[in-house]
């Protein structure tokens, strides 16, 4: 009976999910808001599903799964560039604006270790929201996309340290009454000696461990994803062990594979398993919202969620604008931190577990992770626009910061360049021959092995994915070349080429491919093994024995 109970209140998540993000997509409304939305309407509303065991276990595994998907990006390759700016920024405005949102929780009459969870959740910015937003404008490799996304890793960063801090607490507090320096200093230092350890063992195994059996794992998409798998969920067990967290376990596991060649195909592999669970436990975080404590607090969520949309753009203005970088530059940054992240939530859920909390600072954060999340949604699709608004009233004047002459935001993309797929000695040979007659190559693959000692850039993905043809900006490429014998596969690309208004060269490895092929209007078709009996048949002639 409670297994049909929990596969009832699964299965009305996710109806009342899927309803909730087909009109959010109409309003452009992240997909995090929507879960809430979802889990307000079947808990508070409705009163129609309870959160369990079963699904706190659910959401928990999906928390695990998006720290693991946050340590991915922390490639330091993809921020090297804006490193400076981003340790600066991220640092700066993490110090300020939990000064600033302490003493407004105290002004509010908050007591302090509610206004310390509060101006805590109030500090760190969306990455899952806010790169989804980019990636939907196109704007990752932009300057200020790329400036964002090194601080939300250096936020990143500081999360872990913050986890650490608040399992050393929970540790040094049995009594979850009686907190004393002695016992807090005590749980505190081991959590922190153990998660030193932790990150040791990770670091070490990263470089002396993982790159050879990784590497094999490669060669097979199935069996790298549940190597990863795996590997995180080892480190979480390490990290249980050591007392802390699994969030910071599945972090560490993230950042130790993030340094490898195929961090970003693991990482597309990764994300929709993780959707599928971080849905559960935003749904159910809406589910477990006291509605009453958040509207009687409306007061408070309105002041704290003006604090967030307007006092961390004003952080992050100033500093950068110290740092050289343009007018429009900082501008555009700073409206991308507007929000509070999915890490307040856990933040504020780990404080009511501890018994640190009551449930009403949960709702206040989720109240204010609403409202920020959705203004701030609108405020980053819209931001061109919003510069030109802000900018005609004069007030960007006070800062004093350089106009752009345009080179600041150039996009780093790709163009005319030639894409082949399939690294086969069929494929690798392409690649050599288009590379010597001067053009720009882009080779793909799904194995790191094939791509090994190609003289052009190279990318590790399926091209099947949406997100890699994305990366590979194949709308802009001035050929695709496909030498893969996978019939599916070809028929996909040479439908995405016709549809970007690309030229494509397929490999006809099989007669029965042919017709299909014609009618996406393939280019040219390859077909070797024609070819060469045909070259066969002219040699036979020239010896007259034909």
């Amino acid at each position: 009976m409670e297994d049909l109970l929990f596969l009832r209140n699964l299965g009305l998540m996710f109806i009342a999910a899927g309803v909730a993000t087909f009109i959010g997509r109409f309003a452009r409304v992240p997909g995090i808001v929507a879960y809430i939305i979802a889990g307000l309407v079947l808990g508070p509303a409705l009163g129609v599903v309870e959160v369990d065991y079963a699904m706190e276990t659910i959401a928990e595994f999906g928390i695990a799964l998006l720290l693991f998907l946050v340590g991915l990006e922390l490639s330091f390759d993809k921020i090297k560039d804006v490193g400076k700016v981003a340790l600066a920024a991220g640092i700066g405005q993490v110090v300020f604006t939990a000064a600033g949102g302490y003493l407004l929780c105290w002004l509010l009459g908050f007591g302090p270790m509610d206004s310390l969870f509060l101006a805590v959740g109030l500090t760190f910015s969306s990455t899952v929201v806010v790169v989804k937003l980019l990636d939907q404008l196109g704007d990752l490799n932009r300057l200020y996309g790329r400036i964002a996304v090194g601080i939300f890793l250096v936020q990143d960063l500081v999360v872990v340290l913050v986890l650490t801090l608040l399992a050393g607490i929970a540790r040094g507090d049995d009594a979850a009454a009686d907190l004393t320096f002695a016992t807090v200093a005590l749980g505190v230092f081991k959590a922190f000696g153990g998660m030193t350890l932790l990150l040791l063992a990770v670091i070490a195994a990263s470089i002396f461990i993982l790159p050879r059996p990784f590497g094999w794992a490669a060669r097979s998409p199935e069996v790298i994803f549940l190597w990863a798998l795996c590997w995180c969920f080892a480190v979480v067990l390490a990290a249980e062990e050591l007392g802390l967290s699994l969030e910071i376990g599945a972090f560490l596991a993230g950042i130790s594979l993030a340094q490898m060649p195929y961090n970003d195909d693991l990482r597309r592999r990764v994300h929709p398993l993780m959707n599928f669970f971080v849905a559960v436990f935003f749904i159910s975080l809406g589910i477990q919202m006291e509605f009453a404590e958040a509207a009687a607090a409306w007061p408070a969520s309105i002041a704290l969620s003006l604090f967030v949309l307007i006092g961390n753009p004003l952080i992050f203005i100033i500093i950068i604008t110290r740092m050289g970088y343009a007018e429009k530059t900082a501008f555009k940054t700073s409206v991308t931190v507007a929000q509070i992240s999915e890490f307040s939530f856990i933040f504020a859920a780990m404080g009511v577990t501890a018994g640190l909390i009551g449930s009403e600072i949960l709702s206040i954060t989720a109240l204010v992770g609403v409202i920020t999340i959705v203004v701030s949604a609108y405020m980053i699709l819209q931001s061109e626009r919003l510069y030109r608004v802000v900018r005609a009233t004069g007030i960007l004047r006070i800062f004093r910061a350089r106009q752009s002459d345009g080179s600041d935001d150039t996009l780093k993309q790709r163009s005319g360049h030639v894409i082949v797929v399939g690294m086969s000695p069929f494929g690798r040979n392409i690649v050599r021959r288009v590379h010597k007659l001067g053009h720009t190559v882009l080779a793909i693959d799904t194995d790191p092995v094939k791509l090994h000692g190609l003289p052009c850039e190279t990318m590790i993905g399926n091209i099947e994915y949406a997100s890699v043809v994305e990366e590979a900006d194949l709308p802009r490429a001035r050929l695709v070349i496909s030498a893969l014998q996978i019939e599916d596969t070809n028929q996909l690309l040479a439908f995405r080429c016709k549809e970007y208004g690309i030229p494509c060269a397929i490999h006809a490895f099989d007669p029965s491919v042919v017709d299909d092929l014609i009618e996406l209007n393939v280019g040219y078709l390859m077909m070797p093994k024609v070819d060469g009996v045909m070259a066969e048949r002219d040699i036979l002639k020239k010896e007259g024995l034909l």
